[in-house]
């Protein structure tokens, strides 16, 4: 990045939208990040493999703000973003998944929160509008506050009606030379983007922000298959255990109870293997009680019966319909690392 008046002398936006067959979708995505306010925009797709549809579609654009890049063989979501990122013209990134959309004052708002930061690489994120076939619901309950800790914040929960925090890629705004620094985990076959949230945090001269208002749709809970809700609680149990220098003893062991129990338990592991993540939730971070709760909760009630707990001790997991005259189009011991600008 050169200085910061310049950078802001010409503040050129580059929406990075990976792909891979869904070109009904993806053509929704493009023209959110098209409609945008901001007056500098381009769009860059980088299609994950061939993918004979989205080529169809793609070629058939006319507007000279859209940009593809097509890969010769799927190479998954985090290289297809770098991918995306070291092809932008854009000083700023901001990232969009081809099954979601932006509303169109998403990245003028988001620019104007980034100015506003004292940091040397501002992040800035939103809450969301998650949109399902049978409900509709603003996530999370509350935005992160600028001294939590972004684990603490995605990991660590109040009570079973919490749902979480939610920093979602498409919600994510960061300048060009920090995503060049500290790219997307190559070959990361889950937990991409909550990895690079944790990476670019813990350095200094980095500073993540989020938006109180919703300005994301963001389609979930139907039939698509995402590596975000794969069953492998292994891979989730060896990512965290890398993680574990970057992160808080407490969010560590919050993650083992949640993401690792219901992995296991959705995808019919023993007893036996179950219980052995109580080890690592008591011995390998900081177990609290609603922790230790909510590990036999998700690690051995079936869904069907958390959902009924949910709905009868702890309320709705969020509040719907927060955006009126909004038109929904899916039914859905680690050195701490310095960041600094040069002159160059």
């Amino acid at each position: 990045m050169s200085d910061a008046n310049s950078l802001w002398a010409r503040p050129l936006v580059s929406a990075v939208i990976p792909t891979r067959n869904r070109p009904e979708l993806l053509a929704l995505a493009i023209r959110s990040a098209l409609r945008q306010t901001w007056p500098k925009m381009e769009v860059v797709v980088v299609v994950d493999g061939p993918d004979p549809a989205a080529a169809t579609l793609l070629e058939a654009n006319e507007d000279p703000r859209v940009r593809v890049v097509f890969l010769d063989e799927p190479r998954g979501g985090s290289e297809a973003r770098n991918v995306g990122v070291r092809a932008a013209r854009g000083d700023w990134i901001a990232f969009l998944d081809d099954d979601d959309e932006w509303l169109p004052d998403k990245i003028e708002r988001q620019m104007r929160a980034a100015r506003a930061m004292p940091d040397w690489f501002p992040v800035v994120s939103c809450r969301l509008i998650a949109q399902s076939p049978s409900a509709r619901r603003v996530l999370p309950l509350e935005p992160c506050r600028p001294t939590q800790p972004v684990a603490d914040f995605l990991f660590c929960r109040s009570g079973l009606r919490d749902p979480g925090g939610v920093m979602q890629s498409s919600t994510l705004l960061a300048p060009r030379d920090l995503l060049t620094a500290i790219p997307f985990q190559p070959g990361l076959a889950m937990h991409q983007d909550w990895d690079w949230l944790i990476r670019v945090a813990s350095c200094k001269g980095v500073g993540v922000s989020m938006l109180a208002q919703p300005l994301v749709i963001w389609r979930v809970e139907d039939d698509r298959a995402t590596t975000g809700r794969s069953c492998d609680w292994r891979l989730s149990l060896a990512w965290i255990r890398e993680t574990r220098p970057l992160i808080s003893p407490r969010a560590f062991s919050w993650f083992v109870a949640i993401q690792c129990a219901w992995r296991a338990q959705a995808s019919g592991a023993s007893l036996r293997a179950r219980l052995g993540l109580l080890g690592p939730c008591l011995f390998e971070g900081h177990a609290e009680f609603r922790s230790l709760l909510s590990f036999f909760v998700f690690a051995f009630l079936p869904p069907r019966l958390r959902r009924w707990m949910r709905r009868m001790f702890g309320g709705s997991r969020g509040r719907r319909d927060e955006s009126p005259g909004l038109r929904l189009v899916f039914t859905r011991p680690v050195s701490t690392p310095v960041l600094r600008k040069t002159s160059s």
